[in-house]
């Protein structure tokens, strides 16, 4: 008997997760259209890492009832993205893994999703596993990229303070102006050493 071929745009969980057989995957970046929105613009498409992927599926058998249907997945890749502080390309591993419940309808994935730490999914015979992959990625994807040590040199503006290192800030903020004005309170301080006149 010829194997079943499994397709991950259109997998039906529920067998997938009875053979237990492993599947993985090696495919372009540019079947993801939302991480692709992520990417530097100067970045080539055709050059960038491929999203790498494998997925398990398991039947976790119960007390009473038929056994929970659960799936395995993980997913990484590299994106190249703008750093926010040089404005030059960064590349940003991505990676995940973890476990997801299938039910068979919206009500039990509801009731389910409020009190477990794992994602509750509705089970399908037409699941598209990439489109699950790329949620995972997109969820890991930093908010703001930056190289952990810049290229370039990077010229701070007043808003930028906060990221200059601590030694930086303080050396900064030590160094005397001319035009501050008088602290009242180190005249108020002066006034209390002076000693009182009988």
């Amino acid at each position: 008997m010829k194997a079943r071929e499994i397709h991950p745009r259109r997998l039906d969980v529920r067998p997938f997760a009875e053979t237990g057989e492993p599947i993985d995957g090696s495919t372009p970046l540019g079947d993801f259209e939302r991480l692709l929105h992520l990417r530097h613009t100067d970045a080539a498409v055709d050059t960038a890492a491929p999203v790498r992927w494998s997925a398990q599926g398991e039947l976790r058998p119960q007390r009473s009832g038929p056994p929970e249907v659960w799936l395995y997945l993980t997913g990484s890749t590299a994106l190249s993205q703008q750093c926010q502080r040089c404005l030059e390309t960064v590349e940003v591993p991505l990676a995940f893994e973890r476990w997801f419940q299938f039910v068979d309808n919206e009500r039990q994935a509801a009731e389910l999703d409020a009190e477990s730490e794992d994602d509750v999914l509705v089970i399908s015979r037409q699941f598209d596993l990439l489109e699950l992959v790329e949620d995972e990625l997109l969820l890991v994807a930093p908010i703001v990229p930056r190289h952990e040590v810049c290229p370039t040199p990077v010229v701070l503006s007043v808003g930028d303070w906060s990221d200059a290192p601590a030694d930086e800030t303080s050396e900064a903020s030590a160094e005397p102006s001319t035009t501050d004005k008088p602290n009242p309170f180190a005249v108020l301080a002066s006034l209390r050493k002076t000693p009182a006149k009988d």
